[in-house]
This record gives structure tokens, C-alpha cells and sequence, in this order.
């Protein structure tokens, strides 16, 4: 799971496998494959280097 910030600063811990797609609009939305989206403070960049770092965590093991 990565963690990103809601707009409202709640923190929340989204699948990444789940992750369809990454817009700035100017607010980075987050759409996921079940059809849902969250807008979140992270930029497009942070997201995916989140998505790596978690990436390698899971390889390393």
C-alpha cells in the first residue's frame, strides 16, 4: 500500500495495483480500475516514485 493525502489532510493508504491512472488537473486524481477516484495533494511525480519504492519493497522480499 502507498500513503497519500486527501485535500482535507486525512491520510490514507491506497493499492497500487489498483491505480489506473494519474492526472494533474491541476489536483492530482488518482482513478482506480474499480472506477473510483480521490484527489490528493501528491503530484503526479510523488505518486509514482511511491508506486517504485513500493514496487522494489515487494521484490526485495
Amino acid at each position: 500500500m502507498i500513503e497519500v493525502t486527501k485535500l482535507n489532510g486525512t491520510k490514507i493508504l491506497v493499492n497500487p495495483h489498483l491505480l489506473e491512472t494519474v492526472e494533474e488537473t491541476p489536483d492530482t486524481v488518482l482513478s482506480l480500475t474499480t472506477g473510483k477516484k480521490i484527489i490528493v495533494k501528491e503530484s503526479r511525480q510523488e505518486i509514482k516514485n511511491l508506486v517504485k519504492l513500493y514496487r522494489k519493497d515487494i521484490f526485495a522480499e
